[in-house]
């Protein structure tokens, strides 16, 4: 939200810069070419409307992730920058948390830090919220996400507003951490950061831990449309199958070959079937994640997905169980790799393999 300052700003400033300014509140950093797209301005009148913001210093500009030929936009407004070994506004380091320990700690709607799991109760963060994601946040067996009004009664009373600055964190190397994410940006909040690292990387920090649950005053939380952009569905899944779709199966090699039902290690329901989508990709989630459960690096992430035959330009659906360690190789398509067109399955297999007649391919040979 702009603050009286920034309002009296931009009350001089010509309409494209006002429309780019607010498309930056809502949708985050972004490049000229997502402007564009975002906003249907000609690039000229989005360059001019960019000059006019830079000009008031109302924006930051860096080069893009994903092509340093690229220039990245912000809003100087966020003033939380990551501080991340990785140099990405979306991730933050163990370091950067610890240093804002008392910040969080405070009953601060601005910086809310959340748990993502069910471990939360033996020893979190100090600060940090819980959000179940499994348990309160998706439908039946682990199919299908919280609708608008769930999801604004529920992380309002956690002490979460429109504008707060959210930093998640999770068990698993960071897997519900991601889907939390995942389902922040489905509901466009502006400024979610991850934990790189997760629990893992803090707890082997030797930073601090508590059992304590932080008092925090229930804020109104009220959520922008669904970006229907980054959710896939099963029709979507059917129209994939005769176009020119990638997509992803992030799975373990036994569920994606057959020989599992369900994840291993994992209290989730069976599907019915076993096996994968055709003409799928198989690359496993935890190819994207490094020994000390971080990202990897970009180079490293690029080029695994360019090995496979998938690209920038590539439209992309990710899928897994029920959507949680397809929403991390989602954030590394669409948040550290800027894909332009990812979206997460979230019914995933634990919907496709429970449908009749569904188009499966599997290893396995029939009894």
């Amino acid at each position: 939200m702009a603050d009286n300052h920034t309002e009296a700003a931009l009350e001089d400033l010509p309409p494209s810069s006002k429309f780019i300014y607010k498309t930056l509140e809502d949708a985050g950093p972004m490049t000229l070419k997502g402007l564009t797209e975002e906003t249907m301005l000609s690039s000229r009148t989005a360059r001019y409307g960019l000059d006019q913001l830079d000009d008031a210093d109302l924006i930051d500009s860096s080069p893009a992730l994903h092509d340093g030929r690229q220039t990245c936009y912000k809003l100087t407004t966020d003033s939380y920058g990551a501080g991340s070994n990785s140099g990405s506004s979306v991730l933050v380091s163990p370091e950067w948390v610890e240093d804002r320990l008392s910040k969080f700690e405070q009953d601060d709607p601005e910086l809310r830090l959340v748990e993502a799991d069910d471990e939360y109760d033996q020893g979190h963060i100090p600060g940090a919220v819980q959000v179940d994601i499994l348990g309160d946040l998706v439908d039946v067996d682990g199919c299908g996400v919280a609708d608008k009004r769930c999801f604004e009664e529920y992380v309002g009373a956690r002490g979460i507003s429109k504008e707060s600055t959210v930093v998640i964190y999770s068990t698993h190397h960071n897997q519900y951490a991601a889907y939390l994410y995942w389902l922040f940006k489905y509901y466009r909040h502006t400024d979610v950061k991850l934990l790189d690292g997760g629990k893992q990387r803090w707890t082997e920090s030797d930073y601090p831990m508590t059992t304590e649950e932080p008092e925090v005053t229930p804020q109104e939380y009220s959520a922008h449309a669904p970006d229907e952009r980054i959710r896939a569905y099963r029709t979507d899944i059917e129209a994939a199958l005769v176009q020119d779709v990638a997509i992803v199966d992030v799975r373990s090699s036994l569920e994606y070959h057959g020989d599992m039902t369900q994840p291993p290690n994992k209290d989730l329901p069976e599907a019915r079937t076993a096996g994968h989508i055709p003409g799928t990709i198989h690359i496993t989630w935890s190819e994207v994640i490094d020994e000390n459960g971080q990202f990897k690096d970009q180079s490293t992430l690029e080029q695994l997905f360019r090995n496979h035959g998938s690209t920038l330009e590539t439209e992309t659906i990710v899928y897994c169980h029920v959507g949680e360690r397809s929403s991390i190789v989602w954030f590394v398509l669409s948040e550290l790799l800027e894909y332009q067109s990812v979206s997460n399955y979230d019914g995933s297999w634990i919907e496709w393999g429970n449908l009749i007649n569904a188009p499966v391919e599997s290893d396995t040979e029939e009894p």
